[in-house]
């Protein structure tokens, strides 16, 4: 620990003569009558530039600048104090030191989290707080207590009216920076966090909770289907083989006939992208950006770009950056980026399931924003998203509890995979995503870009850390628990994987987590009907289990076409139990690859139709492929059902092209009007 103390440490003039002597003209917004009325409370005053500017002199600063800085505060409604932290033109531990010197009280740099006299749940509860952390008592250097200040709202005139009022409360008082004060409070935080983080929905909801893979009445069936079935299988081969491609087909056509439903839909309504309201920056909300990062230190600097460009009051967004402890080279890569005040890097300490929802889970609690995104360290969101999100919501009843944006491919030509990955996006978020959320039905959300409030992620228990697919399980548990999920349409650009070696793993991945999102659900099948209702119910099972079922089901339809055709060259005509069994595989190969296509072919845009016949020769080894993700999700599903399989990325040769593209060079017709300078996103 570090503790500097102001060398004259005397008891400061009156601050009534100190008010007097200032030559300063009152600026605008300053007065505290007007700062209270703004910020909505009438006991809280924060000063404006006319009482900063004795601090700010002794750091050199323009006071043209400073008066631009406040009229950006009075503009979104945020004290002078926080609108300069969030501008950068200070340094937060520099402003500190000065305003200790001014008020002639102690200065703290480092803080150990064991010299904090507060517990780890009270540590929860502080950083909980929408206001921050900003008073603790804590053990000095000496083994006597000091009272540590951090404030993020201050009135000078009544601190210095207060230190004169009671000298010695003054002479055991210390100010640190809140950075400082919060990283210490964060890090006694820590055991409790760990445990809402690991074990908070378990314990809240173990009905939600893929702790356990099965139960008890679930493993029996299981079991009892694979003996039958291979029993059957042995004994009466043939009649068993057509039941077996019956009860297949029934969930490949029932995905057929989604996306033809889905892509009909989307060739009635395709239109322009919707018009944003106009911007008043006073009303906009404190929104937190949650980012999970685990060996992505080559893409930082992209990250921190994209993330600059989001149009929102620097003063009013919080971003969170989520990284595991012994994560070092990330760490060090974010640590060498200059970062604002408003950015702030959390680190999961290790323990229980290694997984993106449980660092997401552990960073949640120390989240204030009124509403919450989630980005993946790959993405590029579009500046306005964040915007559209937050005027839906404010348009849209209470239950809408959250807003998937569309994830949009920008690496579509590097390789015939991420052409076939982008094809498939393209199905699902113009398609049918947008087709479920207009009708109200369970929407399986996707990994990235989805925009909570925050005070309903909370109340359903957040991501389940054990769920390797927990934006699926999150939609249907939104469901059951009576809440709406929407679509927006300023989408999220980000790279597919190149190569089928990194492809198979996420893939692998996604289908290991939607099989532990149906075994979660479908533990007490009359209540999901009962909270799902019929038609999501049926959604459920379609997107969920028929998706995979499906998977496994494709390279059987195609081994049996392979083998029949065969036997019929060589041996001539087939029995009749052998043509209807061709018959069937065939129609699931030719109307399957037909809906796929279909799809992605209607929601893609017209400048990007091209080539057709491309995705036709790629798709068969691309689903062949998606049949081998499937088998492996199944054999990692019982050896190892908690893993997450890592999806590394590399710097995006195409990072700047989707964004420079989605923000517009001229008048455009779908941006926001007047848009402020006080949530124009940073030069």
């Amino acid at each position: 620990m570090s503790i500097h103390f102001s060398p004259a440490r005397k008891r400061p003039a009156s601050p009534d003569n100190i008010n007097a002597s200032l030559e300063v003209p009152r600026s605008f917004g300053s007065t505290p009558e007007r700062g209270a009325r703004k910020l909505g409370s009438p006991t809280i005053s924060p000063s404006g530039l006319a009482e900063w500017w004795p601090v700010l002199e002794t750091m050199s600063l323009s006071y043209r600048e400073l008066l631009a800085v406040e009229q950006r505060a009075y503009l979104t409604g945020v004290s002078f104090q926080t609108e300069l932290l969030a501008s950068g033109m200070v340094d937060e531990v520099e402003l500190y030191r000065a305003l200790a010197a001014h008020l002639h009280l102690g200065f703290v740099d480092r803080l150990a989290p064991e010299q904090l006299l507060m517990r780890s749940h009270e540590a929860v509860e502080a950083l909980r707080r929408p206001d921050g952390v900003h008073t603790v008592q804590a053990l000095d250097g000496a083994g006597g207590t000091m009272v540590l200040i951090a404030p993020g709202r201050i009135d000078l005139f009544q601190m210095r009216r207060y230190l004169w009022r009671y000298p010695r409360l003054a002479e055991r008082m210390s100010i640190a920076p809140p950075s400082v004060l919060r990283r210490a409070v964060r890090e006694r935080a820590r055991n409790s966090l760990l445990r809402i983080a690991n074990g908070g929905l378990f314990e809240a909801s173990p009905r939600f909770s893929a702790r356990y893979v099965v139960t008890a009445w679930q493993g029996v069936v299981i079991g009892a289907f694979v003996a039958t079935l291979g029993l059957s299988l042995f004994l009466w081969t043939a009649p068993s083989l057509l039941i077996l491609h019956c009860f297949l087909s029934l969930a490949f056509f029932a995905c057929i006939l989604l996306r033809l439903v889905a892509g009909e839909a989307v060739r009635k309504t395709s239109g322009p992208p919707p018009l944003l309201g106009e911007i008043r920056a006073e009303e906009m909300p404190v929104y937190t950006v949650l980012v999970a990062l685990y060996k992505e230190a080559e893409i930082v600097p992209d990250l921190i770009m994209a993330l600059g460009r989001i149009v929102w009051p620097r003063s009013k967004l919080e971003i969170k950056l989520v990284c595991e402890s012994d994560d070092r080279e990330t760490l060090n890569a974010i640590r060498s980026q200059e970062l604002r005040s408003y950015i702030e890097v959390i680190e999961v300490p290790p323990g229980g399931p290694r997984t993106k929802p449980k660092a997401l889970s552990y960073a949640l609690p120390m989240s204030t924003g009124e509403f919450v995104v989630l980005f993946d360290a790959e993405d590029k969101p579009h500046p306005f998203q964040l915007v559209e999100a937050w005027q839906r919501f404010r348009q849209s009843p209470d239950d809408l509890a959250c807003l998937q944006a569309p994830l949009v491919i920008s690496n579509r030509h590097e390789s015939w995979i991420s052409n076939m990955f982008a094809f498939e996006y393209s199905a699902l978020f113009s398609g049918i995503l947008p087709w479920l959320a207009r009708r109200g039905l369970m929407l399986p959300l996707g990994g990235t870009s989805n925009h909570f409030r925050r005070a309903i992620l909370e109340r359903i228990g957040g991501w389940d850390p054990c769920n390797v697919t927990e934006d699926a399980d999150l939609g249907v548990r939104l469901a059951r628990l009576g809440y709406r999920t929407g679509t927006i349409a300023y989408p999220t650009f980000e790279d597919a994987p190149t190569r089928a070696r990194i492809w198979l793993p996420q893939r692998t991945r996604w289908f290991k987590g939607w099989a532990q999102t149906w075994l979660v659900h479908m533990r007490d099948v009359p209540r999901l009907w009962r909270e799902l209702g019929p038609t999501s119910f049926l959604v459920m099972q379609i997107l969920i289990a028929g998706m995979l079922i499906s998977a496994l089901a494709y390279p059987v339809f195609v081994l049996t076409i392979a083998g029949l055709v065969s036997s019929m060259a060589l041996d001539g005509p087939l029995p009749g139990a052998h043509n209807v069994l061709l018959a069937i595989d065939l129609i699931n190969i030719v109307f399957g690859h037909g809906a796929f296509l279909a799809l992605g072919w209607w929601t893609l845009p017209p400048t990007k139709r091209r080539g057709l016949w491309k995705h036709m020769l790629m798709m068969p080894p691309y689903w062949l492929l998606m049949s081998v993700g499937a088998w492996r999700a199944l054999w990692s599903l019982y050896r190892r059902p908690h893993h997450w399989a890592k999806t590394p990325h590399k710097p995006s040769r195409s990072a700047r092209a989707p964004l420079e593209r989605g923000i517009p060079s001229r008048p455009n017709p779908t941006a926001p009007k007047p848009l402020h300078k006080a949530v124009s996103p940073p030069r």
